[in-house]
């Protein structure tokens, strides 16, 4: 299973003048309510939104999420 990263999400959008919640919901076009729970780290985000915040901030959607360790022996090499 993977995650989001928020560490890394709040690092790009800072490097784009996003400093706040508000702001990364306004460039990313995801729901306020959903920026703030996943900037919170109380939800995970949908494919369609990591999808728009790769996309807004012009990244891999890669570089946004990370495997989960528990995950990591029952993914094949």
């Amino acid at each position: 299973m993977y995650r989001l990263r928020v560490d890394r999400l709040w690092a790009i959008a800072r490097q784009h003048g996003d400093t706040t919640r508000h702001a990364i919901y306004k460039r990313t076009g995801i729901s306020q309510s959903s920026a703030y729970r996943v900037m919170a780290g109380q939800q995970q985000p949908d494919l369609n939104s990591i999808l728009r915040i790769a996309a807004a901030y012009g990244i891999a959607v890669e570089e946004l999420m990370e495997l989960i360790a528990d995950d990591a022996e029952s993914v094949p090499a």
